[in-house]
């Protein structure tokens, strides 16, 4: 038998050098090519249907969120997957949570939903893989970047996409060879508004928490560009990059090391389970009625569930991995402000400086003249060199200040004239 094995890793580390990395994980799955054959199909009607008009934006506690979580639970129940009870009951898929977000400076209580389902291999650890499936409505003033009149939030981008591929991950999963570990697929609810459902499902879980080794949060992962990846808390545990560099992929991959970001798979850290969270960049339509289907990047969708189909079973013959707490835990010693620049970040940019991925009418750099795509240098008397050194120029400024700001256009700087 080990004689057997040994020949299996020769013959899959060959295909790896000489076939594209989805074959490869056909036969590392045990899986037929039909399935993947079916991938960017079925990632493009679930976007369809999740971010279309008829369901309004899936603002949490809506009926439109219930539309969406009956969509996700169809689709567990029609690949076998049950329940956290082990059952196909629709009812028992969901779990219901409360909250009281300060909304328009009302504080309304609102229910809503997470969609749990559970695959069990009768293995003693488990694995969760979780991505949030309400979005804006109609947009909420506090959190859309668009100043028009009211119009549907259609999340395509956020987080549709994130839930279209735990969907066709936990068939992948379902129909593969991986035993080794359970799995756990949530699609969360109330995150737009402060990760209320992953909030909730730790300190109400439908599990062991002591018996997970780890979470993997898909949101934002339908805008590949140029085929940059961004992998966030690979400091979480030490596993992570000795897994990740075993992978052979066509992404370029940016990591960082925290496991606190503006995500669900912060709830899961804070109750220190490593995690991971996977994101395909910041664009101009984030958070606006221009985040639509058509825009979706279904093949880089495709490479995102094999990637990430790649590193479950990676890691599926490996022991629990362990923790680590991260170094900017502390908050104390991250720069605190009180201006915007009114810019999204391009958080794959590499090179020097805070790259602007888009402008938002009416802030400051918009009535400044900075465009999209250029790079800020400098800040003030502050020297730009990164997102760290761009916040902590951020924090020497109150409302009303008026500075300067140099930035690279092309070939050409430029220096404009700002205020905050």
């Amino acid at each position: 038998m080990k004689i057997r094995m040994w020949k299996m890793k020769i013959m899959f580390a060959r295909m790896k050098k000489k076939l594209p990395l989805s074959i490869c994980i056909l036969f590392f799955l045990g899986l037929q090519s039909s399935v993947f054959g079916q991938l960017i199909p079925n990632l493009k009607a679930h976007i369809t249907y999740l971010a279309s008009d008829s369901l309004h934006g899936r603002m949490t506690g809506s009926p439109d969120e219930k539309l969406a979580a009956d969509y996700i639970i169809k689709q567990f129940v029609g690949a076998g997957i049950t329940n956290a009870k082990g059952n196909h009951n629709a009812k028992k898929y969901l779990q219901a949570f409360h909250y009281s977000p300060k909304m328009d400076s009302t504080v309304t209580k609102v229910n809503g939903n997470n969609v749990v389902a559970f695959i069990d291999n009768k293995a003693a650890n488990t694995i969760i893989l979780g991505a949030h499936y309400d979005h804006l409505g109609w947009g909420l003033p506090a959190h859309s970047t668009y100043r028009g009149e009211p119009a549907i939030h259609n999340g395509a981008d956020d987080n549709a996409s994130g839930v279209a591929t735990i969907i066709e991950l936990a068939k992948l999963l379902k129909n593969s060879s991986l035993k080794n570990y359970n799995y756990v697929f949530i699609a969360f609810s109330g995150e737009e508004l402060g990760l209320y459902g992953s909030k909730w499902f730790v300190e109400h879980p439908t599990l062991d928490l002591a018996k997970v080794d780890y979470m993997l949060n898909l949101d934002m992962v339908g805008r590949v560009d140029s085929n940059k990846l961004v992998v966030s808390g690979v400091g979480t545990s030490p596993s992570w990059n000795e897994a990740m560099k075993r992978i052979t992929s066509s992404f370029h991959i940016k990591t960082t090391e925290s496991g606190v970001g503006p995500s669900d798979h912060t709830s899961f850290y804070l109750k220190k389970i490593p995690v991971l969270h996977f994101f395909s960049g910041q664009h101009k339509d984030y958070h606006k009625p221009s985040d639509d289907e058509n825009k979706i990047n279904y093949k880089g969708m495709e490479d995102v569930v094999v990637y990430v189909a790649a590193l479950i079973g990676e890691l599926n013959s490996k022991p629990k991995i362990p923790f680590t707490k991260t170094k900017d835990d502390n908050n104390d010693n991250a720069p605190k402000f009180t201006v915007t620049l009114g810019v999204m970040p391009d958080y794959t940019f590499e090179g020097e400086g805070m790259r602007i991925d888009a402008v938002t009418d009416g802030k400051p750099a918009s009535k400044a003249g900075l465009q999209d795509g250029d790079i800020v240098l400098q800040l003030g008397e502050i020297k730009v060199a990164d997102m760290m050194s761009y916040m902590k120029a951020l924090s020497q400024f109150k409302k009303g200040d008026a500075s300067k700001v140099k930035v690279k256009r092309g070939s050409e700087i430029v220096v404009k004239d700002i205020q905050f």
